[in-house]
């Protein structure tokens, strides 16, 4: 799940990019209007978090805009205004969710799972798909009742396939769901898709020739 957080509180920022990394999500962070509104011409998002308080200018406005322009990217609405008729508005503009500051972490990280969970048609935070279980609340892998240990990498590549089980994945779709800005090496997917087979079954991850990877259903 790669996130966009648009917040300027920088002190805010960094404790959540910090927490729900540690959760096996990918966080990128913008702090202004302007760079929010070229990031989303370039990069493709899971979800994004977004603060109505930018330095330069209203992100209400910056929502209503997205929208207008054919952004559906799921979105979250951060700000320390409390009114209820605000709160509505939000949501009229196309908002998916509001949380008011301050607010505890967690409850964002439920939020975003709940929003994401909903995207690719999932009921509930346990994914089930043959001898694959994962836990999207604790961050937790077993394949044929066995823990699996993944690192933080492994864990985000693993989602993006769970998410979209049964459709093809290219590499480009995966960078730019599991990377953020200037972290892609030039065989770093095919690297962590290597160390998913090993830990599984190499049947567990297909190639498909000339387009990408999807997930297989292995007993």
């Amino acid at each position: 799940m790669r996130i966009l957080l648009v917040e300027d509180n920088a002190l805010l920022a960094q404790g959540v990019c910090l927490s729900l990394t540690k959760l096996g999500m990918q966080v990128d962070h913008l702090s202004t209007y302007q760079q929010a509104l070229n990031a989303l011409g370039y990069e493709d998002f899971s979800v994004i978090i977004l603060d109505l308080g930018l330095p330069d200018g209203d992100g209400a406005d910056l929502l209503k805009r997205w929208r207008k322009n054919g952004v559906s990217i799921p979105t979250i609405v951060l700000t320390a205004n409390t009114d209820f008729d605000m709160r509505l508005a939000c949501l009229d503009m196309g908002a998916d969710d509001y949380l008011s500051k301050p607010f505890d972490v967690r409850e964002l990280a439920a939020r975003l799972r709940a929003i994401v969970r909903r995207q690719h048609g999932l009921d509930h935070n346990q994914f089930e798909y043959g001898a694959l279980s994962i836990d999207f609340s604790k961050c937790e892998v077993h394949f044929r009742g066995e823990l699996v240990h993944l690192s933080r990498r492994e864990y985000q590549l693993l989602l993006e396939f769970a998410q979209s089980a049964g459709r093809v994945l290219t590499r480009s779709q995966l960078e730019q769901l599991t990377y953020g800005w200037d972290e892609v090496g030039s065989n770093s997917i095919e690297v962590h898709i290597h160390h998913l087979r090993k830990k599984m079954a190499n049947e567990l991850i297909k190639t498909v020739r000339g387009i990408g990877y999807t997930l297989v259903e292995v007993v």
